[in-house]
Formats: C-alpha cells, structure tokens, sequence
C-alpha cells in the first residue's frame, strides 16, 4: 500500500514541477505564449492563467493529501525486535572492571631562570 503511496507522491511532485514551471512570475509563462498581453484575449489567455493557478493549488493539496495518508499506510510492523544487547542475561554478563590506575609519566616542568642560573 505504502508504494502505491510513494509512486502517486512522485508523480503528483513532477506534474506540480511542469505546473510550476510552466508559469511566468511576471505575467507571460504558457498564456503569454498564446498571444496573451495586454487586452488581447484571443485563445482563452486568462482561462489558461485560471487553469494553472487552479491546478497548482489542486496538485498541492492532493500532494499533501498523499503524503499524510502514506504515513497512516507505512507498515509499522506486528513483530516486536528487542536489542540482544539489552537482554537480562547480557546485563548480568557484564564483566566488571575498575577503571586503570594512571601510569602515564609526568610532564616535565620547564626550569625556573633562577634555578637555571645557579
């Protein structure tokens, strides 16, 4: 069910990519490619712009409709996994240690200038 999901997510992201680049910012994108500009409506230009507004803000409600409904779809799982690490006989195992006296050799000390001179 999750991949049904995830293939639907993915083609639904592409088709609100070619949305999203079809338009222009600036007012031309695809209506402006149909002779579209200032009063000119000839091929239905402003029906064009409606369109896409409309479809970007329909594929990205349907894109995040997809997402939280493939998240009710992940497969949790019905098997519980415990750590072998964390199991009574591990923790009782345990060997003891104390931790190592410090054996490593003092750092020397530079001489004094008075104890130098002497």
């Amino acid at each position: 069910m999750f991949a049904i999901f995830l293939v639907l997510i993915v083609v639904v992201a592409f088709l609100l990519t070619v949305v999203i680049m079809v338009q222009n910012p600036k007012g031309g994108g695809l209506s402006s490619s149909f002779g579209g500009g200032g009063t000119q409506q000839l091929g239905g230009v402003k029906k064009t712009t409606d369109f896409l507004d409309k479809s970007t803000w329909t594929l990205a409600t349907v894109l995040l409709a997809l997402i939280l409904f493939s998240n009710v779809a992940i497969n949790k799982g019905t098997t519980v996994t415990e750590s072998k690490a964390l199991t009574e006989d591990a923790i009782n195992n345990l060997p003891t240690t104390t931790p190592a006296e410090d054996t490593a050799t003092p750092i020397a000390t530079p001489a004094k200038d008075d104890e130098a001179a002497k």
